[in-house]
């Protein structure tokens, strides 16, 4: 399912989440997490509810399944970059966050307003308020940004 290289990210990801370096990920290793990232006031209901996507202990080899079931279906990064390429008439990998906004809350699969706010928080606009869907394409696909 991964490749060797991507194996190796997830390991080191997995080894930083893993907080108190017992090989499992539990509620406290999510907290110490969220904490070093800034997020200090996470509730219990939030840390449970991510632990309970497990079908057990959070180990490595659990962790790395579930991330390729979450993985499992995302379209090809060429299949979604052509999504976008559809509204980008200059071809610049740039699309204006209101109108994706739109078409997103409208269209097909409509998304909720909780749902483009987690959107734009991951992948805010820039000042001029276009979306740079090239990288955002990028995540979604390989979990992680360009350097």
């Amino acid at each position: 399912m991964f490749d060797q290289s991507q194996i190796q990210e997830f390991k080191e990801a997995f080894t930083i989440m893993d907080q108190n370096r017992d090989g499992f990920i539990d509620k406290e290793d999510l907290r110490d997490t969220f904490a070093a990232l800034g997020r200090i006031n996470v509730k219990n209901e939030e840390l449970e509810a991510m632990v309970k996507e497990a079908p057990g202990p959070i180990n490595f080899t659990v962790f790395l399944t579930m991330f390729g079931e979450k993985l499992k279906g995302t379209d090809p990064e060429e299949t979604i970059l052509h999504a976008f390429n559809v509204f980008d008439t200059e071809g610049k990998g740039l699309v204006k966050a209101d109108f994706i906004k739109e078409k997103l809350m409208t269209q097909a699969d409509r998304f909720s307003e909780d749902e483009i706010k987690q959107m734009f928080a991951a992948f805010p606009p820039d000042v001029c308020g276009n979306l740079d869907y090239r990288n955002l394409c990028y995540v979604i696909t390989h979990g992680e940004e360009k350097d």
